[in-house]
């Protein structure tokens, strides 16, 4: 007599119903939830968006503090007012307009500093690409900002006494950045701080522990 064995069928495809709470929708085929990866796809982009924001955003106030400290710091040439809407410089060898545009180089080379050592610890390091084009597009903005800012305070009080004062009358200049190129310095120091900083960090991650590599924690004879 025969005894005809009996498997027990295998469950095919899904035994839950996708959308019912508590239960798993149908799966890619490398075995990932298709919810969870347009979900974790969803968040990574509005994690990218943000940091892009945040970095531009950032880079412009600290531009907008910087065009007023060049406009506190920076001194200005003196004139005299010689005939109606006109005036010459008292002292035509003047080092006035030099040291402002010093002042507005070294408040760029800082605050691409400030903007790439920040940036990239908080920002780059976190989101990447998206993050640090936004570092480099808020140094534009910053050191336009701060040029913007600069040369326009004390403008207004320029130009009405250029207009309105008498001939002999003193009084200083108005604030101008004679080298153009300076609006560099902000976007190539941000991005030298970047490429710097996340090339040492690569090198830092590609190398074993010194320790390990000569010995010095092995065991055995």
């Amino acid at each position: 007599m025969r005894l005809s064995s009996c498997r027990r069928a295998k469950p095919t495809g899904n035994p839950y119903p996708a959308g019912e709470p508590g239960r798993r929708g149908p799966l890619r085929s490398d075995g990932y939830d298709r919810g969870e990866q347009s979900g974790d796809k969803g968040g990574r982009t509005k994690q990218r968006l943000a940091a892009f924001v945040a970095a531009l955003a950032g880079s412009a106030i600290l531009g907008i503090v910087a065009g007023f400290i060049w406009a506190v710091v920076a001194p200005r040439a003196l004139l005299q007012e010689v005939a109606a809407g006109e005036a010459n410089l008292v002292h035509t060898e003047t080092s006035a307009f030099i040291v402002a545009d010093a002042w507005f180089c070294l408040l760029n080379v800082v605050g691409g500093l400030i903007t790439g050592i920040l940036g990239y610890r908080f920002l780059v390091r976190r989101a990447g690409l998206p993050a640090a084009a936004g570092l480099i597009a808020g140094a534009v903005a910053a050191t336009l900002l701060a040029l913007w800012i600069g040369e326009n305070i004390g403008l207004g009080t320029y130009n009405h006494l250029l207009a309105t004062s008498h001939d002999g009358v003193f009084f200083n200049a108005s604030l101008a950045l004679g080298a153009k190129s300076a609006l560099a310095f902000w976007p190539l120091v941000t991005c030298a701080v970047i490429v710097l900083a996340d090339g040492g960090g690569r090198r830092a991650a590609g190398q074993p522990d010194q320790a390990e590599a000569s010995g010095m924690w092995t065991t055995g004879p």
